[in-house]
């Protein structure tokens, strides 16, 4: 299996790479899929049915209006925001649904009541993963068409129930010219061919795409990544979703430039550029799945740190720290979870510092087997971090959450560069631990906002 580090960074929409993102993409497919089998034309009503933290936590992850962009035919990459309400406000008073409306030449109206046909079923799961959701189209006469029924596994990744005894994701057998599995054979392959981790990944990315396109994708999600940033810093007022939460970043970004950008203010800069993301994650609107919605502000305000507060940063070092930050990331689809709905926050928090880490110290000049300590440590003080969001919103304590998650990376980095790369815990080690964790932490904090901060915090 071949995993890129554009399926790790993708351009998306808030507020949850799991339940919005993934949500919206399997959508999309069983729209494309009713048409791709000359049956677009019959669908008459579909049903949509979401299971497990879908249907638990749906409502406040804005997951229905995810889906009803999605069978419109709209992607998180792509969708306007702007006219996603006017859309989903037009299917809502009207009762009518314009089947891959969004894709010209394919648009099939249907009726549509949202009421009876999108179900959340709060304590219902299916076999094989925390978030499914199943889609069923009939024709005039009530029979059947087609039923698919879809996993969003962390990340904005949806495998298909056709997939499921593949692999997380959808496979992918492209060979690669450095293929890795664990950090250990990571670090060999450094050895061997002489190469930094983001060297290593360039390398591998080149089975898929020439190294301008690599280097173009790469600035544009951070591009995305420094926009929302500036967004977040200037937006006020409360977020969505009936909690009120109020907007802290644009009042704490105007109290950090009266006093300058300065070592001794660095870390409260770090605080308030992954809040900043975070708010607007929260708020729906565009970000960057970094590796997951929910953690989506972590990367960011590490690399704005970098950007900001060390001399000589440059594109170079954002393309590099992406790269490294990317491989470590692969460590944790391919042998863990980045869900939060299947091993709890460590698994997106604690993956995200981790990736930060790595990266951070990459550009710091880190040696293979530094980078590899700094992912370590960020991921073995985020251990057992579970998932509890009050409301089922991705608000409190989410927005915090990155914001500590961002400093740790640094601290990380920045402690693996005080060693030489050896240490006790290797990142094999953590990453298992993670995942084994995750299994003996009960259902109910993982993504379910039915323990924790979720049930002793009074909504209003």
């Amino acid at each position: 299996m071949a995993i890129s580090v554009f399926d790790l960074f993708s351009i998306g929409i808030g507020p949850s790479s799991s339940h919005t993102v993934g949500p919206m993409r399997a959508a999309r497919m069983f729209a494309r899929r009713l048409k791709s089998e000359g049956l677009l034309a019959q669908a008459a009503t579909v049903r949509a049915e979401l299971f497990g933290s879908l249907g638990a936590t749906g409502h406040g992850h804005g997951t229905p209006r995810a889906v009803l962009l999605g069978l419109e035919g709209n992607s998180p990459r792509t969708v306007d925001l702007g006219q996603a309400d006017v859309d989903v406000a037009r299917i809502r008073q009207s009762g009518r649904l314009r089947l891959l409306g969004h894709e010209l030449g394919a648009a099939h109206e249907i009726a549509f009541d949202e009421q009876e046909q999108l179900i959340l079923h709060r304590r219902r799961a299916l076999p094989y993963h925390a978030n499914g959701m199943t889609l069923c189209a009939y024709d005039a006469a009530g029979l059947p068409l087609l039923e698919k029924t879809y996993y969003s596994v962390g990340g904005g990744f949806v495998v298909d129930e056709d997939k499921i005894g593949a692999d997380r994701i959808v496979p992918d057998d492209t060979v690669l010219r450095h293929p890795f599995r664990t950090g250990e054979e990571l670090l060999r392959l450094t050895r061997e061919t002489g190469l930094s981790i983001s060297a290593l990944m360039l390398e591998n990315e080149l089975a898929w795409r020439s190294e301008e396109q690599i280097r173009t994708g790469l600035l544009e999600i951070w591009r995305v990544m420094r926009e929302c940033v500036e967004r977040g810093m200037t937006r006020e007022g409360i977020l969505p979703g009936g909690l009120k939460v109020r907007r802290r970043a644009a009042i704490a970004a105007r109290a950090l430039r009266a006093e300058g950008t300065t070592p001794a203010n660095a870390m409260e800069w770090v605080t308030l550029y992954a809040m900043a993301v975070n708010e607007e994650n929260a708020a729906g609107g565009r970000v960057v799945t970094a590796p997951t919605n929910g953690a989506a502000g972590i990367i960011p305000a590490v690399l704005l740190y970098y950007t900001t507060f060390i001399p000589g940063a440059d594109d170079e070092g954002i393309i590099r720290f992406l790269l490294a930050a990317g491989a470590i990331g692969m460590l944790y689809k391919e042998n863990a979870s980045i869900s939060g709905a299947e091993v709890g926050c460590q698994g997106e928090v604690g993956s995200a510092c981790s990736m930060a880490a790595g990266g951070l110290a990459e550009v710091l000049g880190a040696s293979p087997e530094q980078v590899e300590n700094a992912a370590e440590i960020g991921m073995e003080h985020n251990l057992g971090l579970t998932c509890d969001p009050v409301g089922g919103l991705v608000q409190i304590p989410c927005i915090e959450r990155n914001g500590m998650a961002a400093v740790k990376a640094v601290t990380a980095a920045r402690m693996a560069l005080r060693g030489d790369g050896r240490h006790h815990v290797s990142l094999d080690k953590v990453i298992k631990t993670m995942k084994e964790t995750g299994a003996d932490m009960k259902v109910k904090y993982k993504e379910t906002a039915r323990g924790g901060l979720a049930v002793n915090v009074i909504e209003c």
